[in-house]
């Protein structure tokens, strides 16, 4: 017999989903059955799966240490480590600042992602066990494309993992970006269109009409400061598509510095020159709305992530560095923690 007690990241979610968890190998008619016979009972008492679990509730499996072991399968759960550079964290969340070059995501079975990052801090730090991680798994909430930087926001619990899922689905939060841009603007705009993705070139097309599996998107932005040859943009992502503002930018001629896939391979040159490996876009400020309990403690704060020092070497170098400072209202600190720097954020 296996005896689980609820606990709060695994409260509020149905019987029938919490065991799929905890017996993933199983077909979902294994356990509806062994409800049936009360062979899986809820607080000593049959169950249909459909009950809402609350914290303190027990589970008890009269299962044969042969028949558990079958059908939980694996539980081994990847993670790695490095020293993450955290920008804000509570019980319940943390805000990330990712350095270029690493995965938001696991895309493969070799290259370890923030969320694997993520896993290995808090098993480090004791917030998280073994055990808890065979029905509850804390992700990252936002992805940002490999070789963009900056802020991600991650759930710790299921509660913090609910919060950022609501307020990306409503677009209840905005989002704030760090480019450079080839070209001189000097405006705060608006713009629109329509983004269409090809999965073979994993490329995005930006049209102004719509195509057939097109989707809507829009980008404004507003200019920190211009040498005459290049501009500092401050970019606010209204809706979140691949490849949306370095895609978007490119299509009305202002391609980002260092974009490999949609920029200018001579503009590129002299940034690669400069050191630049990756597109100089950042994420660097999040503005989370008015918060209901249990979050009212986030209510309308601004959270804000450094740009890499490489980035603000490179600001300098443009001789941008007082437009930039102007703008920001000098809260940009620059970040220490950055490849490019020889203090990598990666596990030697």
């Amino acid at each position: 017999m296996k005896e689980f007690i609820i606990e709060e990241n695994e409260a509020g979610q149905r019987f029938d989903k919490y065991l799929a968890k905890l017996l993933k190998e199983a077909p979902k008619s294994f356990f509806y059955k062994m409800m049936r016979k009360k062979n899986i009972t809820l607080n000593g008492k049959k169950a249909t799966g459909n009950e809402k679990l609350l914290a303190g509730d027990h589970v008890k499996l009269f299962l044969s240490e042969e028949t558990f072991e079958k059908f939980t399968g694996n539980t081994e759960v990847s993670r790695a480590y490095c020293d993450l550079d955290i920008i804000y964290e509570d019980s319940d969340i943390l805000l990330i600042n990712k350095p270029a070059g690493m995965l938001s995501q696991p895309a493969d079975e070799q290259t370890p992602s923030l969320v694997e990052y993520l896993i290995g801090y808090l098993l480090k730090k004791r917030e998280l066990t073994e055990e808890q991680l065979k029905t509850f798994k804390p992700s990252v909430c936002n992805r940002l494309d490999r070789n963009t930087s900056g802020m991600v926001c991650a759930g710790k619990s299921l509660a913090g993992l609910q919060m950022f899922s609501e307020l990306f689905h409503d677009r209840n939060l905005h989002k704030y970006y760090l480019c450079l841009v080839k070209g001189v603007l000097t405006e705060e705009k608006h713009i629109k269109g329509y983004l269409h993705k090809n999965k073979k070139t994993n490329k995005v097309e930006i049209t102004g009409e719509f195509k057939e599996e097109s989707l809507p998107i829009e980008t404004s932005y507003r200019a920190l400061g211009s040498n005459g040859k290049v501009t500092l943009l401050e970019v606010n992502l209204l809706t979140g598509r691949t490849h949306q503002i370095r895609a978007h930018l490119a299509s009305i001629g202002h391609p980002i510095a260092g974009d490999s896939k949609y920029g200018e391979e001579e503009f590129n040159r002299q940034f690669r020159k400069m050191g630049a490996k990756y597109q100089l876009l950042h994420a660097y400020k999040l503005v989370l709305p008015q918060m209901d309990p249990p979050f009212e403690r986030l209510s309308d704060r601004i959270f804000t992530a450094p740009v890499p020092e490489l980035f603000y070497e490179i600001i300098k170098k443009e001789h941008l560095e007082e437009k930039y400072n102007e703008n920001l209202e000098g809260n940009m600190g620059i970040c220490q923690n950055d490849p490019h720097s020889g203090r990598s954020g990666y596990a030697d």
